[in-house]
C-alpha cells in the first residue's frame, strides 16, 4: 500500500532534518567551495563564462603568452583564418608525438596487433563499421540506434529525450524527464571516436575520419556551451575531452580533420576544462568522478601546453590525483568504496595518469604508483580461476577509455598495462598475454617490457586477507581448476562515499572447479527503475542472511544510504588442513530487539567449506539465508540439498543444518518479485537460480551450511550428520565417516577420526583483528 499523507509528511520532515544535519556539520572549506560553485552556476546561466560557441577566434583569446599566440592572432588580424587554424593543428601533430601516448602514433601499432592479439583487427574494424553505419554498442545494449542525424539528448531504451535547457535547470536523475542518463552521457563520451580513430590508424580508410569529422561537428553545433545535459555532469565533460583528445592524435593527418575543425575542437576542449575547473566535485562525489576530473584537467594541461590554463590545469589535476590516491586506496589496495568496476576505473585513472605524466616530463611521488600497484593486486588475488573477476558493489556498465571490447569481468588489460609499468611477472601471469589496450597505450615498447617477464603465478597461499578493505579469499590453489571462496568482512563502504556499495556484509562468493557458483547480482539500473535499484543494492541479492526481511541498511535514495553499518574480522585462523575467519556485523542492531549476525567460514583440506551462521538475540525473528547462484543448472532435493551443475560436468552440493526447521525455495527469472536475476553489464537481466532457507523462531540461531564440489555432476551427495551440543546449538558435522568438523564459540576444530574421544588439534597459525 502507498504511503498515506501522514507517512509522507513523516518522511519529508526526517528528510528535511537529515538536510540540516547536513549543512550544520559541513566545514568551512566544503561550505566555502559549495557557495563558489552555486555562485558559478548562476554566472553560467547568466552567459557570462564566455561564448556559448566555438571558433578560432574565440580560441585565439584563450592562448598562452608566446610566439604560437602571436602568430595566430597576427593572421587573424590579416584575415587569414584558415592559416591561422593551420598553425595551431601543426603545432598540435608535432608535439603529440612526442608527449602524447606512444601506441596513438606508432607505425608498428598494426603489425603488433596482428602478431600479438589475432583477430583484434578485425574485431575493431567490425565495431568501427558499425558506428560508422549509424549504430552503438553501449554499456549493455547492442546496435542502439540514436536517429539520423544523431539525436544527441535521446535515450532510445526508454524513448525520451532530455529537454533542451540550460544544464543547471536539468535533473538527470529524473528517469521521467530525461529517460537513462547514462544512456545519453555514455553515446556522449565520444569513446567510439577513438574507435574510428584506431581504425582509421590500421587503415588509413577515410571514411572513418569521415564518419568521426561528420559526427563531431554535429555535436559541437547541437551542443553549445552550458546547454543540455551534456553539460551537467563535470566527470562526462573530463572523460568527452580525454576521447577527443585521443580522436585528434590517431585522425592527426586525415584530410578530414581540416584546420577549422580542430581549432574548433580545441576551442571546444578548452571550455570543457575551464567548466570541470569550476565544478570539481570535492564534495558532490569524491570518489572517481573526482579523479576523473583531475585527470581530464591533466589531460588537457599537459596536451595542449599552447593554452593560458594549461599550466594551472596541470599542477591542479596531478595536485588532486596525487592527494586522492591515499584516500581512494587503502592500504592494503581496497578501493574504498569496495566496487571492483571503480577499482578498475581507478586503476585506469591512474595508469593514465602516469603513463601521460611520464610523457610530459612531470614528476609524481612514487607512493602514488606503489598505491596503483597495491590495487592491482588485490585485483590479482580475488581474480577467479578461470581468468574473470567476481562483481562487488556498483557497476555503471562505462570505461575510462575502451581500446579494445572486453566482457565486464574481463580484466586482462588492467594486467597487462600493470605488469610493464611494474615489471611484474604474476601480473603478466595474470593478463594471459599483451593486451591490444597495453599497446595502443604505450606502443612496441609495451611488446619488449612484456616479453622481458618470466610470466609466473604469485606463490599459492590458503588464504589472503584485506584488513583495510575487509576481503578474504580462501583458495585450493592457483591452478584453473581450483576451489576459491571470497567473503565480504569489511563495513558498508566509507561514509565519505558510500554511493556504489551493497548491503552486503558477510556475504560470499565461490567458484568449484574454476567456475564461479555463487555471485553477486550485479547492479543492472541506477535511475529508470527504483525497485530494481533496489532490489540488486539489498541483501537479499547477495549470499548472506536476511533477518525479519529487513536489509542490513537502509537506502536514501539510489546512491546513499542512511545508515553505515560495521562488519568486522574477528579471527583468521591457518592450518595444514584447516583455514578459517570468523567476522560479525552490527547491521540488525537498529532491530528493537537487536540481532548480531555472527558468520564462520572454513575451508576443509582445501576440498569443501563449512559456513557457521549465528543469529544472536532475544525474541522470535524471521532468518533467511539466501544463495544467489551464476546462471547454472540447479536442483532442489526433498531432503533439502542443493544440487547446481554446470555445463563442464562438475557440481557442488549445498545444504544448510539446524536445530529450527528450515524452509527450501528455488526462485528463478520471478519478475514480478524480482528473485531469481544477475544483471552481468549494465541494462542486463539473466534469469539465475536463487536459493532461499528460511526459519522462523526465537533467537539465538545456529545454522551450519555445507558446500561440497564433486568432480562429476551425477555424484550423490556427501554423507553429513549434525551433531548437536548440550545446549541445543549444532556443534559440529560429521561428514563422510571419519571426519568430524566441530565449532565452539571462539573456533572451529577438525578432528581427524569420528572414533576418537577428543579432538585432534592441529598447529595453527592465527591472526586476530579487534
Amino acid at each position: 500500500m502507498a504511503p498515506g499523507p501522514r507517512g509522507l509528511g513523516s518522511r519529508v520532515r526526517r528528510d528535511a532534518s537529515m538536510s540540516l544535519r547536513r549543512v550544520l556539520g559541513m566545514s568551512r572549506a566544503e561550505l566555502d567551495c559549495r557557495l563558489r560553485q552555486q555562485a558559478a552556476r548562476v554566472v553560467d546561466r547568466l552567459g557570462g563564462h564566455g561564448p556559448r560557441t566555438w571558433g578560432v577566434d574565440t580560441l585565439a583569446t584563450k592562448l598562452a603568452v608566446g610566439p604560437l599566440a602571436d602568430d595566430v592572432r597576427r593572421r587573424l588580424r590579416d584575415g587569414a583564418r584558415d592559416d591561422a587554424a593551420a598553425l595551431l593543428l601543426r603545432d598540435f601533430v608535432a608535439k603529440s608525438a612526442v608527449h602524447f601516448f606512444p601506441g596513438a602514433s606508432d607505425v608498428e601499432i598494426g603489425e603488433l596487433l596482428d602478431a600479438r592479439v589475432p583477430g583484434a583487427r578485425d574485431t575493431l574494424l567490425a565495431e568501427a563499421d558499425l558506428i560508422r553505419n549509424g549504430r552503438f554498442d553501449l554499456l549493455g545494449y547492442r546496435a542502439l540506434d540514436f536517429g539520423d542525424p544523431v539525436d544527441w539528448r535521446l535515450d532510445p531504451v526508454a524513448g525520451k529525450r532530455a529537454p533542451v535547457r540550460h544544464w543547471t535547470r536539468l535533473d538527470p536523475l529524473d528517469a521521467s524527464a530525461v529517460g537513462d542518463h547514462k544512456v545519453i552521457w555514455e553515446l556522449n563520451r565520444h569513446q567510439w571516436m577513438v574507435r574510428l580513430g584506431q581504425a582509421y590508424r590500421l587503415t588509413g580508410d577515410g571514411r572513418y575520419a569521415k564518419a568521426f569529422a561528420g559526427q563531431l561537428q554535429s555535436w559541437i553545433d547541437a551542443n553549445p556551451r552550458g546547454i543540455g545535459i551534456n553539460w551537467v555532469s563535470s566527470l562526462e565533460l573530463a572523460y568527452r575531452a580525454i576521447a577527443w583528445v585521443w580522436a585528434l592524435a590517431l585522425f592527426a593527418g586525415s584530410d578530414e580533420l581540416s584546420p577549422g575543425l580542430f581549432a574548433r575542437t580545441l576551442d571546444a576542449i578548452e571550455s570543457h576544462a575551464a567548466h570541470v575547473e569550476r565544478h570539481l566535485s570535492f564534495y558532490f562525489a569524491p570518489n572517481t568522478h573526482l579523479t576523473g576530473e583531475a585527470l581530464g584537467l591533466f589531460y588537457v594541461g599537459a596536451v595542449f601546453p599552447q593554452l593560458a590554463s594549461a599550466r594551472r590545469w596541470r599542477e591542479r589535476g596531478a595536485e588532486i590525483l596525487i592527494a586522492e590516491s591515499a584516500r581512494h586506496i587503502l592500504p592494503d589496495g581496497v578501493y574504498f568504496e569496495q566496487s571492483t568496476a571503480y577499482q578498475r576505473y581507478t586503476i585506469d585513472l591512474y595508469s593514465h595518469f602516469l603513463i601521460l605524466a611520464a610523457r610530459a616530463g612531470v614528476s609524481i611521488p612514487p607512493a602514488v604508483a606503489e598505491r596503483v600497484e597495491r590495487a592491482v593486486d588485490f585485483l590479482l588475488a580475488i581474480r577467479w580461476p578461470d581468468g574473470s573477476l567476481p562483481a562487488i558493489g556498483d557497476a555503471d556498465g562505462g570505461r575510462l577509455l575502451p581500446l579494445a571490447s572486453r566482457r565486464p569481468d574481463d580484466f586482462g588489460d588492467v594486467f597487462s598495462t600493470a605488469a610493464t609499468l611494474f615489471s611484474r611477472p604474476d601480473h603478466a601471469w595474470a593478463a594471459g598475454g599483451l593486451a591490444p589496450e597495453t599497446l595502443w597505450l604505450i606502443g612496441s615498447d609495451a611488446a619488449v617490457a612484456f616479453d622481458g617477464l618470466d610470466a609466473a603465478p604469485p606463490p599459492n597461499a590458503s588464504s589472503s586477507v584485506f584488513r583495510d578493505g575487509g576481503y578474504v579469499v580462501m583458495r585450493s590453489s592457483r591452478e584453473p581448476d581450483a576451489q576459491q571462496l571470497l567473503l565480504d568482512v569489511g563495513p558498508l563502504a566509507s561514509p565519505r562515499s558510500g554511493s556504489h556499495a551493497h548491503a552486503d556484509l558477510l556475504a560470499i562468493q565461490c567458484a568449484v572447479f574454476g567456475t564461479p557458483y555463487l555471485v553477486d547480482g550485479g547492479t543492472y539500473s541506477y535511475t529508470t527503475d527504483a525497485a530494481w535499484r533496489e532490489c540488486f543494492r539489498s541483501t537479499r541479492a547477495h549470499s548472506t542472511v536476511l533477518v525479519d526481511d529487513l536489509p542490513q541498511a537502509e537506502t536514501a535514495g539510489p546512491f546513499a544510504w542512511r545508515s553505515f553499518p560495521q562488519a568486522r574480522l574477528v579471527r583468521h585462523v591457518t592450518t595444514p588442513e584447516l583455514t578459517w575467519v570468523a567476522a560479525e556485523h552490527d547491521g540488525y542492531r537498529r532491530l528493537g530487539d537487536p540481532v548480531r549476525h555472527r558468520r564462520r567460514v572454513a575451508l576443509v583440506r582445501s576440498s569443501y567449506w563449512i559456513v557457521v551462521d549465528d543469529l544472536d538475540g532475544c525474541r522470535e525473528h524471521r532468518v533467511e539465508l539466501a544463495f544467489q547462484f551464476a546462471p547454472l543448472g540447479v536442483r532442489l532435493e526433498p531432503d533439502g540439498w542443493v544440487r547446481a551443475a554446470d555445463p563442464r560436468g562438475h557440481a557442488v552440493w549445498l545444504k544448510p543444518f539446524a536445530t529450527a526447521p528450515l524452509r527450501a525455495t528455488v526462485h528463478e527469472g520471478e519478475a514480478a518479485a524480482r528473485l531469481g536475476f544477475i544483471s552481468p553489464d549494465y541494462g542486463v537481466l539473466l534469469p539465475a537460480p536463487l536459493v532461499r532457507y528460511v526459519a522462523t523462531g526465537p533467537l539465538p540461531l545456529r545454522i551450519v551450511t555445507v558446500l561440497r564440489p564433486v568432480e562429476v555432476e551425477d555424484a550423490p551427495a556427501p554423507a553429513v550428520r549434525l551433531l548437536v551440543g548440550e545446549d541445543g546449538r549444532p556443534a559440529g558435522v560429521v561428514v563422510g565417516e571419519d571426519e568430524i568438523v566441530e565449532f565452539r564459540d571462539d573456533r572451529i576444530e577438525l578432528r581427524r577420526d569420528a572414533r576418537e574421544e577428543s579432538a585432534v588439534r592441529v598447529p595453527c597459525v592465527e591472526s586476530s583483528a579487534s
